[in-house]
């Protein structure tokens, strides 16, 4: 199995491990639901690597405004090989129909021997919330090489 397939699937197995977890407190202090935890693939291009990103993200929500987002990316680059381990809190300001968000958070960012820590800036658009929730965001890494990558995906909802 490749080193890319592997840490994917750690992250993976990580957030199904997660939803166990998060399904008992899926209740506020209010007594409404939470979205349930939903995860998906995701494409898109690194404008500074000149990279296209192929990766994976979950989301988890643990309230009804603040999520954590752990994503994975692997960058397409020649020679050798990239990808990141990003973890980030998303906050949904009260629009109406609650598909913008902002967040920020760190990444571990890994280029063939070396590694580095970064910080993430993240925002971007959800469509309607059903089983199938389709997404774009942006996000800016902040650290030694800083960069700008844009993604689309989709998420599915694990009940």
């Amino acid at each position: 199995m490749s080193a890319v397939l592997r840490h994917a699937s750690v992250l993976l197995v990580a957030g199904m491990l997660l939803t166990g977890a998060l399904q008992a407190q899926r209740r506020t202090t209010r007594g409404a639901f939470l979205e349930p935890v939903r995860l998906g693939p995701h494409i898109g291009y690194n404008f500074d690597a000149d990279a296209l990103t192929l990766g994976a993200q979950v989301t988890l929500p643990i309230s009804q405004r603040v999520e954590l987002y752990p994503t994975f990316d692997y960058y397409a680059i020649s020679p050798g090989s990239a990808w990141a381990l990003n973890a980030d809190v998303k906050y949904r300001p009260p629009t109406r129909a609650g598909a913008l968000y902002v967040g920020g958070g760190f990444g571990y960012l890994r280029t063939g021997t070396t590694g580095d820590v970064n910080v993430n800036l993240v925002g971007g658009i959800e469509g309607l919330r059903r089983q199938f929730v389709p997404y774009a965001e942006g996000r800016i890494i902040l650290g030694n090489g800083s960069a700008f990558q844009v993604v689309g995906g989709f998420s599915f909802k694990l009940r």
